[in-house]
């Protein structure tokens, strides 16, 4: 594994971007498609594998009761209402063409930043990581909280660009704008995975 770097592919579940999921049809599914989102991700996983760089899954989920669900999110209310996002069904597992592989880490937050109440920064810390590579849905929600709560903590951030998707290509490429400041924005084809890019 590389020393100092990880990348963290950021919701990509089946709830979200699978083809036969909720979204599959409608909502991220037909940009996932024409983006070619999740071939990207999938090649840039095998790069930072060849590369030692270890790989974070970060997944948001609830328990089946909803318990840990913020009462007043209009946004995690709706997926409850939706049946959404429950931990230990196939909805919060990570699509099968990203499937995890051991040793990898699992990263499963209740709300929109990977960093907010998770394991993550203490991986991070423990493993000396001072790089991070994010990709993943939604650009303007999970990517947007990574980049900027990992550039507030100190960490060189890098965004794969054709990596991530939002509901619309307007959303996508505004707050890809805004990350331009306090990142570093690579596609799948431009990453090596080494210092400084």
């Amino acid at each position: 594994m590389s020393s100092n770097a990880m990348f963290l592919v950021c919701d990509m579940i089946n709830d979200l971007v699978h083809e036969d999921g909720p979204n599959g049809k409608k909502g991220y599914g037909p940009i996932l498609a024409r983006r070619n989102t999740i071939a990207n991700t999938a090649e840039a996983i095998r790069k930072a594998r060849a590369a030692g760089v270890a790989i974070g899954y970060v997944r948001v989920g609830f328990a089946q009761d909803y318990r840990d669900c913020p009462p007043r999110s209009p946004l995690f209310q709706g997926a409850k209402k939706a049946g959404l996002f429950k931990l230990g069904t196939w909805g919060t597992e990570v699509h099968p063409a990203l499937a995890p592989q051991p040793g990898d880490y699992d990263i499963v937050k209740h709300r929109v930043s990977p960093f907010y109440a998770t394991s993550l920064e203490a991986i991070l810390r423990a493993n000396g990581i001072q790089r991070l590579y994010v990709s993943g849905v939604a650009t303007g929600g999970a990517v947007l909280s990574a980049a900027k709560d990992g550039h507030d903590r100190d960490y060189e951030i890098f965004v794969l660009e054709d990596c991530c998707a939002a509901l619309t290509d307007e959303q996508h490429q505004s707050v890809v704008e805004q990350m331009q400041r306090m990142t570093t924005i690579l596609t799948s084809r431009e990453v090596t995975f080494a210092e400084g890019g």
